[in-house]
């Protein structure tokens, strides 16, 4: 039986705005001391499945990154605009709290997933899933039978991608928790049984990770 193609979605490290659960979207937020040890030891990981191709939001946080899987891997870093983080539009840099205090019409909206209301500049998961998904199908197209890419991204732009490539309706969205910082997924591919989800989350021992403080939301 031929090998499946591999494609690895990997979740930037840890932020200072991750840690204090405030939304970026956008914003070019810098990974603190333990995203850029969180991505030095998945790095180590990622390069012993001996990827062909490695792929990043431009975002800094997601390129800083793929720069350690860049270095243990030797493999150039490809950008891509269209795995960025959603567009939070004016609640970027808000806390839920805050959020739920200046907006709280908006956060009432957002807390049922009614898109009828968003804030300016802000995206919909349709305009995310839009974009996103189509750019991770050309890299699992770009792949050969048996290779692996490993393309790095945001937390909850990589659960509308994910979804979106397996045809999962967006109404279990809220069934699968944010990865964590430098948690990746895997996905498999073969003619014979299609495209799978073959692990979610996963993480490398010793990354630092500490307890699950993401809002299930669109912040990183």
């Amino acid at each position: 039986m031929p090998e499946a193609r591999r494609l690895v979605l990997l979740r930037h490290g840890e932020t200072d705005w991750n840690l204090t659960g405030r939304a970026q979207g956008h914003a070019d937020v810098p990974l603190n001391a333990t995203g850029h040890a969180q991505a030095r030891t998945v790095a180590r990981v990622l390069a012993g499945l001996g990827p062909v191709r490695l792929w990043s939001s431009d975002l800094m946080r997601a390129v800083q990154t793929a720069e350690y899987v860049a270095v243990a891997t030797g493999l150039a870093v490809e950008k891509d605009a269209r795995l960025r983080e959603y567009d939070v539009g004016e609640r970027s840099g808000l806390t839920m709290g805050e959020f739920a205090a200046e907006f709280p019409e908006r956060h009432a909206n957002w807390l049922h997933d009614s898109e009828s209301r968003l804030l300016p500049g802000e995206e919909t998961t349709r305009q995310v899933r839009h974009r996103i998904v189509p750019a991770l199908r050309e890299c699992l197209d770009s792949l050969a039978t048996g290779e692996t890419g490993v393309a790095v991204l945001h937390g909850a732009s990589l659960r509308v991608g994910l979804m979106g490539l397996l045809g999962w309706p967006w109404e279990l969205s809220r069934s699968l928790q944010v990865v964590e910082n430098c948690g990746y997924c895997v996905l498999t591919e073969s003619e014979e049984r299609g495209l799978r989800l073959a692990s979610y989350n996963e993480k490398a021992a010793g990354s630092g990770h500490g307890p699950d403080f993401v809002s299930d939301g669109p912040v990183g």
